[in-house]
This record gives C-alpha cells, structure tokens and sequence, in this order.
C-alpha cells in the first residue's frame, strides 16, 4: 500500500501568452515565504504555456526565487516574433500557400503543416532551459517529479511524460497514459503545438500537439505522483463568463477560435475539480472507514485554485497597438480588430505590454490572498 505524505502539487494549465498571469502568481508566491530558496512544491505539472513555466522553474529549482525572477525576465522581455514567424514576407508567402490549398485541393503545392511556424520558440527553450540540468535536479531529489503532458494523434489520448527519481511505473488508463521520460525540448513543443496554428512534433516516431487536447482529468498526474494538495493556477477569468452577449451578430471566426481555444484550456479543468470534490465528498462521509483503491488508501485532497479577476481578452485588446504590422493584417482577415474585444487575441498576443500586465495582475490577486496561500502552503 502506498504512503500518503503531505506533498504539494503546482498545477499549470495552458492558455498561451496567458501563461503570464502564472508567472505573476509565482512571483508573489515566492515573495510570501521571503524570497527563500527552498521550493514549495514537491511535484510540478504543466500543460502547453504552462508545460513551459513548469519546466523552467525546474531546471533553475535549487534557488525557487531566482527560477521566479529568471522566468519573469524571459515574459516580461517577449516578442510575438520570439514565439513565431512574423516577418512580411513569411506571412505572405504562408497566406499564399494556405489559399492556393484551399483552392486546388492541394495538387499545385503541399498541403501546409500550420498557420504559423513557432521555430523560434524551438530556440529560445534551448536558450533560457538546460535541460540536463532540470533532469538532474530531479534525479537528485530537489523536486518529487516534473509532469508535461501533450495529445498523441496516433494513439488519441492524453499523454503525460514524467520525470522522477521514485518508483512510478508507466500507466494506461482510458483516453490517457503517463510515460517516464527524460524531459527535453521536443515534449515542450509538442504540448505547445496547438492544432492548425502549430505545427505537430514527433516524439519516438509518433505525433503529438498540444497537451489541453483530450486531457480530461488534468488534476490526475499530479495526484498520482505524490500531491497530496494542490495549488492551481488558471488562466481563465472568471469574468470572462459577464460578458453582454445580447444584440450579438454572427460569430466571426475569431470568436469561434477563442470560444475553442478557451474550452480546450480551461473546460476540463473546472470538471475534474467538480469531480474531485465529489471524491472528497464520499471519503469524508466514510470517515471511519477506509477508502481505497488497489494499490492505496484515498484521502481527501485538499486544493487552492488562482485565476484572473479581470477579464483578461480586454487587457490584450488594449494592447493591440504593440501587434506586429504583418500579423495585424492576418489578424484583422481573421475577425482579430481594435476594438473586438477577441478572446482569441489573449492566447496568441506575446508582447510585452501584455505580458507584463498579467504578470502585475497574478501579482495582485495572489497578494490579495495572501494569507490563504500561506495557510495552504504552510508558511
């Protein structure tokens, strides 16, 4: 029977360049516990943006506030063109390609891979993560486990590769697996490589896209790694959900693309929370009795979730000035305009101004709950 130590589980969801707002939250966590060296979490999962901010925390975690101040720097210093290809010529020759597709069925050209080319993501992870590194801290016990979870095409399920230095065996349960990896770039893209816009990546021989896809139990690799309690960062605003939707014409294309975006990032994670509440519910109702499955005993998993205050599609909208002019112009054919107010300008908008926006914001609503998130992490 397993053990069930008190460990605590960081949980990164995906959201694209809303993946900010964690590294706001992060900062003001590590400025509640003073600035220490010492981690907090045991055991780190990511998905997409959040596969990214998961594995740069690990490859610097022997000193967490400088993981922090080190990741901050890197968002707060984006480009759109550090993410992906925004040179006019590129743009034009991508819209080209795209059309002459659509028009003859693909028998003048190949049928393109992506919309955009996120290459120069590709170089900045080699760039800013040492990846020999993230693995050996784990080896060496400075973290319980790195989780990065991304979708396999060919065997349509969810798949969360991990990195640990305990006794975990591979698992497969229905619609998704966990595969004991060593952590490298090419399972960083492909849980970024979101459908249609990004390019799918192979990892031993097989393609993989972005990690939200079909993940229906987000909450359940950190858990069966060894968190007993999770902390949550989402990049959903609750406020995303007052909107005026009345005299509303067709949805553009750009709504539909948020609308999708917004689903695959967030959807499931509000449901496994329901479920997990469910859980807790029965094993408190038999609480003088055990609970437990084959190989352990349940307990109650206890968990703190942190999100937007605000709505986070007007603050991109407000940056939209900063857009690349190429890009401005594939935007605008997309329904993407000044004042649309898209949502899915929030998951594609690396710039800057927008970046360290979210970054003062997750400052501020985890300051807000400041207190509760030093009872939760016990500091």
């Amino acid at each position: 029977m397993e053990s069930f130590d008190h460990k605590i589980g960081l949980v990164l969801p995906g959201g694209g360049a809303r993946g900010a707002y964690q590294v706001g939250v992060l900062k003001a966590i590590s400025n509640i516990q003073n600035r220490i060296e010492k981690s907090p979490f045991d055991v780190i999962s990511g998905t997409s943006a959040g596969a990214i901010n998961a594995s740069m925390i690990c490859a610097e975690i022997g000193n967490f506030h400088q993981s922090i101040f080190k990741l901050e720097n890197v968002w707060k210093g984006f480009t759109t063109n550090q993410i992906y290809r925004t040179e006019k010529l590129f743009m034009l020759k991508q819209s080209i390609h795209w059309l002459l597709t659509l028009i003859t069925g693909g028998v003048l050209t190949k049928n393109p891979r992506s919309l955009l080319d996120n290459q120069p993501l590709r170089e900045l992870l080699k760039e800013k993560i040492n990846f020999q590194t993230l693995n050996n801290n784990i080896y060496s016990g400075a973290l319980d486990a790195l989780i990065v979870t991304a979708a396999s095409y060919e065997e349509k399920e969810s798949v969360s590769f991990f990195t640990t230095s305990r006794k975990v065996e591979n698992w497969e349960k229905v619609g998704r697996s966990g595969k004991k990896s060593e952590i490298n770039v090419e399972h960083l893209m492909a849980s970024v490589a979101l459908p249609i816009i990004f390019p799918a990546i192979t990892i031993d021989g097989k393609y993989y896209g972005d990690g939200a896809m079909r993940q229906e139990t987000p909450l359940s690799p950190t858990i069966r790694l060894g968190a007993s309690n999770l902390l949550i960062i989402s990049t959903e605003s609750s406020k995303d959900q007052d909107r005026d939707h009345s005299d509303k014409i067709y949805p553009d294309f750009s709504e539909i693309g948020g609308y999708i975006l917004d689903g695959l990032f967030s959807g499931s994670l509000y449901s496994d929370l329901e479920r997990l509440d469910r859980i807790n519910q029965v094993i408190a109702l038999n609480e003088d009795q055990k609970v437990q499955t084959e190989t352990k005993e349940m307990k109650q998993i206890d968990y703190l979730v942190i999100s937007p205050s605000v709505d986070v599609s007007e603050i991109a909208m407000n940056c939209y000035k900063d857009i690349p002019l190429s890009l401005r112009m594939l935007f605008k054919g997309i329904g993407i305009e000044k004042n649309s107010n898209s949502e899915l300008l929030s998951f594609l908008l690396f710039e800057s101004s927008f970046t360290k926006s979210l970054i003062d914001l997750g400052f501020h609503d985890a300051m807000e709950k400041k207190q509760e998130i030093k009872n939760f992490l016990r500091i």
